[in-house]
């Protein structure tokens, strides 16, 4: 099982993705950076919410060890890629990486990883 949701991650990142690049072409230059950013942090979170919702419709989730064990993997997935590819791929700096990650800024990336990680046990207890 914990096989198939990591391989699960990837449709996780396309969504991600996605709500990205709709942020850049919609409502980026219209809201600014910031807004933008905490806009789509939001419907990020209710993308992910329903795809996970989905995933764990499809293959549930046996206990909650192996629920927490999946949003582990998951969040460590997240990381590696944002770094991974951000920088050495889209080569941006560490600095404007680690950016993100100042909820002092009111930058809110933090409530996605949060959410990625403790959504599969929310679901399996919800099941």
């Amino acid at each position: 099982m914990i096989l198939r949701y990591t391989l699960a991650w990837f449709i996780l990142m396309i969504a991600a993705i996605i709500n990205g690049a709709i942020r850049e072409a919609v409502y980026k230059n219209r809201l600014g950076d910031l807004s933008a950013h905490q806009l789509s942090t939001l419907t990020g979170i209710v993308l992910l919410g329903v795809i996970i919702w989905g995933l764990h419709r499809l293959w549930p989730l046996a206990s909650a060890k192996q629920a927490w064990a999946v949003g582990f993997v998951w969040l460590a997935m997240t990381i590696a890629f944002e770094f991974l590819f951000g920088h050495f791929i889209a080569g941006h700096p560490w600095s404007k990486l680690l950016h993100d990650y100042n909820i002092f800024a009111g930058r809110v990336w933090l409530l996605v990883l949060i959410w990625t990680t403790i959504a599969p046990y929310v679901f399996y207890k919800l099941k």
